[in-house]
């Protein structure tokens, strides 16, 4: 029913209980459409409840939650991923009915997909390397693994030779997010534990994100050849945490093993095998079209976007339309962690893929479309419902109380970033751990625009719009863009270890706060005789108790301890007739106040001065 609201404009208005569906970043033309009302109507009585908004502008929550409530209607948010199921409705693909209608008939075996997790410098990476027998670690800055990697390998257990899929996730804590998606698509987690070093705070993080996904826990106590190794104890550590070893009566295999010397390796991988076979269910169903995920993305400068996608259903052969996230395009050519090229990828095999049109981020989901125009459909709404919703993330309400605030307390400084890394998990994981960064309310940080490959022209451009610093993490310029920063005078800073980068923004960010003063105070004098000056007023004729009079400082006059003058200044200071700039402790000066006369004898004039506070 049309009813007024405010300001005499006509609006359909709910029951109280009518519930309105919403999709994160959505507009007033949105809203309008679902409770068929004119867009310019719903502008007037946002302003009217002190909200100024355009018809096509995303709003948050907060706002559609007021002016909901205002028209009787009750706001529901849609989460991405029911947002992305309607998407994917929209085109006929039902990912969850497909799992559902898949019978035992045309599932098969797939081999299972691990990951091996653990701290820094347990040697997740020389376990992998043992494994595969490459040497990763070289290449990798301060022996730091800072992308995921996918790769096969083939372990014979009982005779028959099988294979297993390992993801490699970073051990930085800064990484964490990307290791807990490294956790979403396994289906067996190695927990690397150092010997000698025992149980530390990675160990935890990344045996609560197993936990937390469900995956069953291989323990590879790693580095047993050294002398202080006492794998003992970390078997007992463990079981504070649920993982109690087979010898002591759980159901955790712990596997002794040397990265270095390849001691333990087959048993290591037998443990694997045993742990899916008796643990999991290892099917999927490779007679349809591939799903799957994007372990990892890059921008290669000769072959393009080149994504590392982990197939987990159906089979994806070259020539496929794909969509992976934002990004989509056709299947131009795929390879293996050896560079061979394959026509066909099969569930749980980790494969290369080029041919996208952009580069996907760490952990988006693949899926194969019916066609190449299904593809870019899909993609490009996802992309609008993506930039949407960072719209109406980006949007900070703020009242006329809020606004008077704030410029009471003095503007709010912000600084502007622009990341760009050779990866895409490497990119999210900066972004993440530098907003984490906390010095306060009076300084915000702001990531304007993220990317993966070379730093260009439009990077140089946006920075300097925005007044952005530009920061590159295992990337550099690309050509003739470097003089165009100089130009501009855009900050452009280098970073191959990500705390490095985190370090230098926090230092940046507390060097925007403003200075914080303290009072320090330098000296005080009694006063012993007042002389009466028809020229300079009073002259307090004092006797230095403590400290130094300093002419031009701050002072306060102080009578049995009660402050009379405040925020007075040292005016004149005499000894005897002559001018002094200062005047230490048991020396007698004449003390001029300016303005300020009311001096008597036994008061106590106290000198200080203010400075800036170090920053914690």
């Amino acid at each position: 029913m049309q009813a007024p609201s405010l300001g005499g404009v006509s609006v359909p208005r709910g029951d109280g209980s009518t519930v309105i569906r919403l999709r994160h970043g959505a507009s007033l033309n949105d809203f309008a459409d679902k409770i068929d009302a004119n867009p310019a109507s719903l502008v007037t009585v946002l302003f009217h409840l002190g909200e100024m908004a355009t018809a096509t502008q995303s709003l948050d929550e907060d706002t559609f939650g007021t002016l909901a409530a205002e028209l009787g209607y009750v706001i529901e948010m849609v989460s991405a991923e029911e947002e992305d199921r309607e998407l994917l409705g929209a085109f006929d693909i039902d990912l969850e009915a497909e799992l559902a209608e898949e019978g035992d008939d045309q599932l098969q075996p797939r081999p299972p997909v691990v990951t091996v997790m653990g701290h820094v410098d347990h040697g997740k990476t020389k376990l992998l390397d043992a494994i595969r027998s490459t040497d990763v670690v070289a290449g990798e800055a301060g022996g730091i693994t800072q992308h995921i990697g996918a790769y096969q390998v083939k372990a014979e257990h009982e005779g028959v030779e099988r294979p297993i899929t390992f993801i490699d996730t970073p051990g930085h804590e800064a990484f964490t997010a990307m290791r807990a998606r490294g956790a979403q698509v396994t289906d067996i987690a190695i927990l690397v534990v150092a010997a000698d070093d025992g149980v530390m705070p990675q160990t935890i993080e990344a045996l609560n994100h197993a936990q937390a996904a469900g995956v069953p826990i291989v323990v590879a106590v790693n580095k047993v050849d050294k002398e202080a190794a006492n794998p003992a104890k970390i078997r007992q550590q463990l079981t504070e945490y649920n993982l109690v070893a087979e010898e002591y009566g759980g159901d955790t295999m712990f596997v002794d093993v040397s990265a270095k010397q390849r001691i333990g390796i087959d048993q290591l991988l037998e443990a694997v095998l045993l742990t899916a076979d008796a643990a999991l269910d290892l099917r999927a169903n490779p007679d349809k079209d591939a799903r799957g995920v994007a372990v990892e993305a890059n921008l290669d400068r000769g072959r393009g976007a080149v994504a590392t996608v982990l197939v987990q259903s159906g089979t994806l052969h070259v020539g496929d339309a794909i969509v992976a996230g934002t990004a989509h395009g056709r299947v131009r050519a795929m390879f293996d962690e050896h560079g061979a090229t394959l026509t066909e990828a099969t569930p749980a095999r980790p494969v290369q893929v080029l041919g996208l049109t952009s580069v996907p981020r760490a952990g988006d989901t693949f899926l194969v479309a019916p066609d190449d125009r299904t593809a870019r459909q899909i993609a490009e709404k996802r992309e609008a419902a993506e930039r949407a919703a960072q719209l109406a993330k980006r949007r900070k309400r703020i009242s006329l109380e809020d606004f008077t605030q704030a410029l009471q307390q003095g503007k709010v400084e912000t600084l502007n970033l622009v990341l760009k890394g050779d990866v895409s998990g490497a990119v999210e994981a900066l972004e993440d751990a530098l907003l984490k960064i906390d010095v306060g309310d009076e300084v915000d940080l702001r990531v304007i625009h993220r990317g993966v490959g070379a730093i260009t022209q439009n990077d140089v451009n946006l920075a300097t719009v925005d007044n952005a610093i530009i920061i590159g993490f295992n990337v550099k310029f690309a050509e003739r863009v470097e003089e165009l920063a100089e130009r501009e005078g855009v900050d452009v800073r280098f970073y191959s270890v990500i705390y490095q980068a985190i370090d230098d923004v926090e230092a940046a960010l507390k060097g925007m706060l403003k200075p914080e003063y303290e009072e320090v105070q330098l000296g005080t004098a009694e006063v012993r005789e007042v002389f009466r000056s028809s020229r300079f007023g009073n002259i307090a004729g004092s006797l230095v108790r403590s400290g130094i009079i300093r002419r031009n400082a701050k002072a306060r006059v102080l009578r049995k301890g009660t402050v009379i003058g405040d925020n007075l200044s040292i005016d004149s200071l005499k000894r005897f007739k002559d001018d002094a700039t200062e005047v230490r402790e048991g020396y007698e000066c004449g003390i001029g106040l300016g303005s300020f006369n009311d001096i008597e004898v036994d008061d106590v004039i106290e000198t200080y001065e203010m400075r800036e506070k170090p920053r914690a």
